[in-house]
């Protein structure tokens, strides 16, 4: 039988009555997700709820998300309809444009980036806080962690699609350390996509730690030596690729795989996606 939030929080109706629940994805558009925010904070920030912006944005638009004394239950999303609860509190002041100055409901510090819950919100990025009376009696109780979220694992090379943000946190090991990992031991063919106006890059890794090794060349340099990547990072910089680069792993191999049969497949995803004339391969 499922357990519904409430059964868990054990909230007043008056308590109920008096609080709203938001939903964070991703700091709007071509943002970072409101999941590697939290997960780069410090242990003590998630222990106490605390993490910096990663709950509380005060306003939607010209309109206030909170009032004083308010309480708001803050979820951030892990994937699809599945949520982490990050921190509840009460609503103190709402500065303007701005996030929320709180005070911690400390009773129910321990679920906080242990409890996760299954709840359909949609795919709206626009509207993320609502009544709590709303969704708290269709939030099921997925699970409670035994100790605090660190990120998901690893779940197979055929899923491989990273933001440059997630990226970096994973390589310098702050998040998903089995995801590093992984990379180290295959070599394969990828691809750079540019959300912003959706052209493609394709290329392959070689070499001894495979895609892991590659891809820090891009981590370092942003545009890994390639001529069309070169121009378009010293017409925009280093922020572009930051907010708008993905990595995507196409095909994979072990590190032992003939590397002229690795060549013959990334010319071969070159012409099928087009990419020396509509995207950023040269040749």
């Amino acid at each position: 039988m499922a357990i519904l939030l409430n059964q868990l929080f054990n909230l007043t109706n008056e308590e109920i009555c008096n609080s709203k629940i938001e939903f964070n994805m991703q700091a709007g558009s071509g943002g970072s997700t409101f999941i590697d925010q939290w997960l780069v904070s410090s242990e003590a920030d998630k222990l106490a709820g605390t993490c910096k912006e990663c709950s509380f944005w005060g306003w939607y638009g010209n309109q206030r998300n909170y009032l004083p004394n308010q309480w708001a239950f803050s979820f951030v999303r892990l994937k699809s309809d599945e949520w982490l609860f990050v921190s509840a509190a009460r609503i103190v002041d709402v500065p303007e444009k701005s996030w929320a100055r709180t005070e911690i409901l400390t009773r129910f510090a321990p679920f906080f980036g242990r409890l996760i819950i299954k709840c359909s919100k949609g795919d709206t990025f626009a509207r993320y806080v609502f009544h709590l009376n709303k969704y708290l009696n269709i939030a099921v109780v997925k699970e409670i962690l035994p100790c605090l979220y660190s990120g998901e694992k690893f779940e197979g090379y055929d899923k491989v699609n990273l933001s440059y943000k997630t990226l970096k946190n994973i390589f310098s090991g702050k998040i998903l350390p089995t995801y590093y990992e992984a990379l180290q031991k295959v070599t394969g063919v990828y691809c750079l996509t540019d959300t912003f106006n959706g052209k493609l890059y394709i290329g392959s890794a070689t070499g001894l730690d495979g895609i892991a090794q590659r891809w820090t060349n891009y981590l370092d340099s942003k545009h890994g030596g390639n001529k069309k990547l070169i121009k378009l990072y010293n017409e925009k910089g280093d922020a572009y690729f930051e907010q708008y680069f993905t990595f995507t792993l196409l095909e994979y191999f072990s590190l032992s795989y003939d590397p002229l049969k690795i060549l013959e497949r990334e010319q071969y995803w070159k012409k099928c996606l087009d990419t020396i004339k509509n995207g950023y391969n040269d040749n």
